[in-house]
């Protein structure tokens, strides 16, 4: 199933895809994709429904975060092969994890501002999991029955921020619309290997990021099981997996956002997101 969010901000509507790709309206359903949507049991209960015979969405209505209520965000840093070797940093030995507040995130076609003080906002093309079930000491060979779903994400970054202001990476990442999520909660059945995805983004029509999921240090797998070592991962959490090689910090010269600027990125079965960018206050 492809879930989706649409309607204006705060008031967003629960949306699934129809065979043909239209979107189709759940909320006689449902109340919102939310964490109590996600379990497995109500996820069974979706798919006993025919979207084919649910109301058809009319025009072009808003695309929103494909998960509302998320309660934790979760990130993994330098879990890119490639991307470790362009931030000249080595492999590590263990996941490298932090948070990003829940206050970033928006919808895939949402403008992205540039956050007052910023100098060196950054991109990054990321996969996005999102769990399903209440999840501590998971195997790594069960981990993924834990997983409702998979979504894109833009990981935008304030290098700045994240490096030079203590070293703490979450204040780097949480200004408001760092956080793009979706179009679609793409569930887990239709993804059989998440680490065979192809990922991508532009800027201003450029591709500086080309790559496929394979090249994770990590696998989803490892990242679920590891995690939950930790804490207790809970229905609607999502944690970004980290983002190939091409992002303006690795570049020579650095290379950062600007007003004017825009981000195209995708992931093969998961969609394709664009945002405008614009500088604080403009």
């Amino acid at each position: 199933m492809k879930l989706v969010r649409f309607g204006a901000l705060g008031a967003e509507k629960p949306g699934i895809l129809d065979s043909d790709g239209a979107l189709r309206d759940l909320s006689g359903h449902l109340h919102d994709i939310e964490p109590a949507t996600l379990t497995r049991e109500s996820l069974a209960h979706l798919r006993e429904l025919d979207p084919d015979s649910l109301p058809m969405v009319d025009g072009q209505p808003r695309i929103g975060a494909c998960v509302g209520s998320v309660p934790n965000y979760f990130c993994v840093g330098l879990n890119y092969a490639n991307h470790a070797k362009e931030s000249g940093m080595d492999a590590p030995s263990e996941p490298i994890l932090f948070s990003k507040a829940t206050s970033a995130i928006q919808g895939p076609t949402d403008e992205v501002i540039i956050p007052k003080g910023s100098v060196k906002s950054d991109w990054e093309v990321e996969l996005g999991v999102v769990i399903g079930a209440k999840t501590e000491h998971v195997s790594e060979a069960d981990a993924l029955s834990h997983v409702a779903g998979y979504c894109l994400i833009n990981d935008v970054s304030e290098r700045s921020f994240q490096i030079e202001r203590g070293g703490q990476w979450i204040k780097g990442k949480s200004a408001p619309t760092f956080g793009p999520i979706g179009p679609w909660l793409v569930t887990a059945d239709e993804i059989p290997d998440p680490q065979a995805l192809p990922l991508w983004l532009k800027l201003n029509g450029e591709t500086v990021q080309n790559s496929n999921t394979s090249d994770m240090i990590f696998s989803v797998a490892t990242i679920v099981s590891y995690m939950s070592q930790f804490m207790r991962l809970m229905p609607g959490d999502v944690i970004a997996t980290g983002t190939p090689e091409g992002v303006g910090m690795g570049m020579k010269p650095q290379r950062f956002l600007v007003d004017g600027d825009e981000m195209e990125l995708g992931i093969d079965g998961l969609g394709t997101q664009h945002q405008n960018v614009h500088a604080f206050g403009h």
